[in-house]
């Protein structure tokens, strides 16, 4: 793993569209129950969107011990 390999992972995050096709909803009912509850335009958050959250978290939280382990491999061979 190179230093661009590494720092994309890095960067790579979840976005809001990600999130909508967990949920099957659209990009726009994620920005809509974000907004503040007192906004015109806010609406209730999908349901089961704890469990969404929760599994999308764990992937990423996957995804960086994969990445720590991947550069620490590189490290033990630096030396």
């Amino acid at each position: 793993m190179d230093f661009k390999e590494a720092t994309d992972s890095l960067f790579a995050g979840v976005d809001h569209q990600e999130l909508a096709e967990r949920l099957g909803v659209s990009v726009a009912s994620i920005r809509q129950a974000r907004l503040r509850p007192d906004a015109k335009a806010h609406r209730s958050p999908p349901p089961h969107w704890p469990e969404a959250v929760i599994r999308m978290s764990e992937a990423q939280i996957m995804r960086y011990r994969g990445l720590i382990e991947a550069v620490r491999e590189e490290v033990g061979k630096s030396k």
